[in-house]
Formats: structure tokens, sequence, C-alpha cells
């Protein structure tokens, strides 16, 4: 099952307890997201105009090496945060909605609890 999957059929936590394959899947994304270079790379992309941004301008913000940016990249989007697109020698990434919003849903509480 994928992992967009996984979340889509996530309830809010305050409805159920979510299944071990959910929480499983979920604790991935999460993980991913606990990294400080991805989160920093997850905002550069959220934040950049046109909701796209190429890989160049990415490894330009950091004092790491190009294979370290792409190894984040990829966990990105092995967890399905992110997408891209080459176009011609460079490679251009977008967020995905869906599972930020997902993310969102599980998490969302009512004030009451």
């Amino acid at each position: 099952m994928e992992l967009l999957e996984i979340l889509e059929c996530s309830p809010p936590l305050t409805r159920e307890p979510l299944d071990a394959p959910q929480a499983a899947g979920v604790a991935q994304v999460f993980k991913a997201l606990g990294d400080p270079v991805r989160l920093r790379i997850l905002s550069i992309v959220a934040s950049h105009a046109g909701g796209e941004v190429c890989v160049c301008d990415i490894t330009g913000a950091f004092e790491l090496s190009q294979p370290t940016i792409s190894h984040h990249l990829k966990v990105l989007k092995e967890v399905g945060l992110l997408t891209s697109e080459r176009r011609a020698s460079w490679v251009y990434y977008r967020l995905v909605p869906e599972t930020l919003a997902e993310l969102s849903a599980l998490l969302n509480t009512p004030s009451t609890v």
C-alpha cells in the first residue's frame, strides 16, 4: 500500500486509534520531517515563488555535497512529500499538497479534547 493511501484512510487521532500499518506509514513521513536538512528543504520548496524550485537553488542553500542533498530529496520523494520533474539537465521539485493535507487532518483535534 502506498503511503498516501495509508494517510488517506487514517482517521483523526482522536476518533479512533491507528492500526499498525497506518502508524508505520505515518511514522515514515514524520521520520523524514524529523531531519533538520529535510525540513529546511521542504520549507524552501514550499516558500518558493511558483510552488516549485530547481535543485540548483536547493543545493546552493546548504553547505552540503550534492550527493547528500540528493539523498535528502530522495527520502522526501519516497514518503510522498515532494514530486519532481526533469527539464533538460535540471530537476524541479514541488510539494505534494495532498500529503501535507492528510498529515494535517490526521493531527487535527477538536478544541474540546
